[in-house]
């Protein structure tokens, strides 16, 4: 059997969706190991049909184990009203293991900032999220790097703005009919290719910064409008219908977008981590979709 390279990831992901899935696959591409939880036995047998072992959170003596043999965790899971799960779950896991991994990551979400109408938003800003999810996501920021504190760990905070790629862009909801285009004058926000969101994960993993929190965010802030035509016109394909944000057809996912106008900065990434993002803005990142995607029907 081929032996892992020296410093080859462990890695333990908390939470095994479209971002969690994506890091697992990279650290097992790097040579190392990955173990992702879910809930959902469906879900479990998908990342097992990916190559990623999975366990279900609320198996304590597996997510123990799972724990003790990790260089690296990182914390994908959403918080709901009772606060984070992976902390509820994976603090008596690191307590009952007696595991100290080298490295902690929580991914948090821009929504902490709030609305900036349209100005620069940076990690040592004062948070202020306008949303429910948003005020989550800072009470979960605060209590892991409290417990890291507590703990003697690594723990290190990714806020990520809107999340797109393979089978999550605006090209996908042209395809299949359900983008709509919503322009509300002014607004603007940035985005994540979620290979680049993975790439910072790794990077801080080769820079670690104990209690540091890092914007990953693509380097070009944009009208979402801006985007679905642009997006439209390199597939050829007619513009969505035109709606108002209230419109029922418009997510509560995407109205939480719109609901918030900010530019992220990315250079403390960049300046610390090493980390530059390969699909800089909207364009690169779309079209390298669609040459993926094209050689899926070749």
């Amino acid at each position: 059997m081929t032996q892992p390279a020296p410093d080859a990831p462990a890695l333990l992901v908390f939470g095994g969706g479209y971002v969690g899935l994506a890091a697992a696959q990279e650290a097992i591409r790097r040579g190392g190991r990955a173990v992702a939880t879910s809930r959902d036995p469906d879900r479990r047998a998908e990342l097992t049909a990916a190559g990623v072992a999975a366990v279900d959170p609320a198996d304590a003596e597996a997510l123990t184990a799972a724990v003790a043999a990790c260089s690296a965790i990182l914390i994908t899971a959403a918080p709901d009203g009772a606060g984070c799960p992976g902390l509820k779950a994976l603090v008596p896991a690191l307590a009952a293991s007696g595991a100290y991994p080298d490295w902690i990551g929580y991914v948090s979400s821009t929504a902490v900032y709030g609305d900036r109408a349209g100005s620069w938003a940076f990690e040592d800003d004062e948070l202020n999220a306008a949303s429910v999810e948003g005020a989550r996501r800072v009470r979960a920021e605060r209590d892991w790097l409290d417990a890291g504190r507590g703990m003697g760990l690594t723990v290190q905070i990714f806020r990520l703005p809107a999340i797109y790629g393979p089978g999550r862009s605006p090209l996908d909801r042209l395809r299949d009919g359900t983008a709509r285009l919503v322009k509300k004058p002014g607004q603007v926000f940035n985005r994540i290719h979620v290979e680049d969101a993975v790439a910072g994960f790794f990077a801080s993993m080769a820079r670690p910064h104990p209690g540091r929190a890092y914007t990953l965010a693509d380097d070009e802030p944009a009208p979402a409008d801006v985007v679905i035509r642009g997006a439209a016109a390199r597939l050829g394909l007619p513009l969505p219908p035109e709606v108002s944000l209230d419109d029922p057809s418009v997510s509560d996912a995407m109205r939480r977008f719109y609901n918030d106008s900010k530019r992220l900065s990315n250079a403390r990434a960049k300046a610390e981590l090493g980390w530059r993002p390969r699909y800089p803005t909207w364009r690169e990142g779309l079209e390298a979709l669609i040459r993926q995607a094209d050689r899926h029907l070749q």
